[in-house]
């Protein structure tokens, strides 16, 4: 006679062995899938906050450095595009844009510059920090801006100015010295430079001594600007002066030319 076989359970449901092989596939693969989500979270949070991290310090360094040129306020903003986290990295900045606060521009009174700066490369040289591949600025000078700024840098001719006005139509300025006395003077770019072309005075002053005078302010104004910059065009408006200027290929001082690069 044969011994019968042995019965074979069927497979369980449960806990059992037959489970085993399926139920590790299943947390493997969920597993690995939540490590997934967790490396791709922190290096998304990591990236993120080298972002931030950049962000905060390249502005702080900027400010001050335009903070010390402007000789005002300032704010700074920087082009997303690369990231930023990448530009501060590489040093290749694709566009920055500067604002004044308004108070004044070095010698200029009342004056608020807005400032682009594109394709700025910080690869330090013998002879310059980097460069900055162009440069728009449009400089808004108010009337009672230009009257404080005469009266400070021109004692002869600024104690006897009472107040500013302007005539856009004709494209002048008027600095009154009372009664009926005053100076009209024309704004205009001469070589890449803002000039006050004097038309009439009115008074005991001289015209030519006038004219020196306004020479002598606006040789200080336009010799004092950094990176190239130069006068593109003038306009007289309600309010004041609006000139643009620019500048392109600029090198960036070092400090021995100009303190104020010496944090960058």
């Amino acid at each position: 006679m044969q011994r019968p076989e042995p019965l074979v359970p069927p497979p369980s449901d449960g806990d059992g062995a037959g489970d085993r092989p399926r139920k590790a596939r299943f947390f493997n693969r969920k597993t690995s899938a939540l490590l997934a989500l967790i490396v791709v979270a922190l290096l998304a949070g990591g990236l993120a906050g080298g972002e931030l991290y950049a962000r905060h310090r390249a502005d702080g360094i900027l400010v001050a450095v335009a903070e010390c040129v402007v000789e005002d306020g300032a704010t700074i903003s920087f082009g997303v595009n690369p990231p930023f986290l990448w530009q501060h990295v590489t040093g290749h900045y694709t566009n920055i844009t500067v604002t004044t606060a308004g108070d004044r521009v070095q010698s200029a009174d009342g004056m608020t510059a807005d400032v682009t700066l594109e394709d700025v490369r910080l690869r330090e040289t013998d002879d310059a920090k980097g460069t900055i591949g162009s440069l728009r600025a449009t400089l808004t000078w108010k009337s009672a801006g230009i009257k404080d700024t005469v009266a400070a840098n021109l004692p002869g001719v600024g104690n006897l100015i009472t107040g500013v006005r302007t005539d856009p139509a004709a494209g002048t300025i008027i600095l009154d010295a009372g009664a009926d006395n005053g100076v009209t003077a024309k704004p205009v770019v001469a070589n890449g430079d803002l000039q006050l072309q004097v038309l009439d005075v009115k008074g005991p002053l001289p015209k030519d001594t006038v004219q020196s005078a306004l020479d002598d302010l606006t040789k200080k104004l336009n010799d004092n600007y950094p990176l190239g910059i130069h006068a593109d065009s003038v306009e007289v408006t309600d309010a004041g002066v609006v000139g643009t200027f620019s500048s392109q290929d600029a090198s960036i001082p070092k400090a021995d030319e100009n303190p104020c690069f010496d944090r960058l």
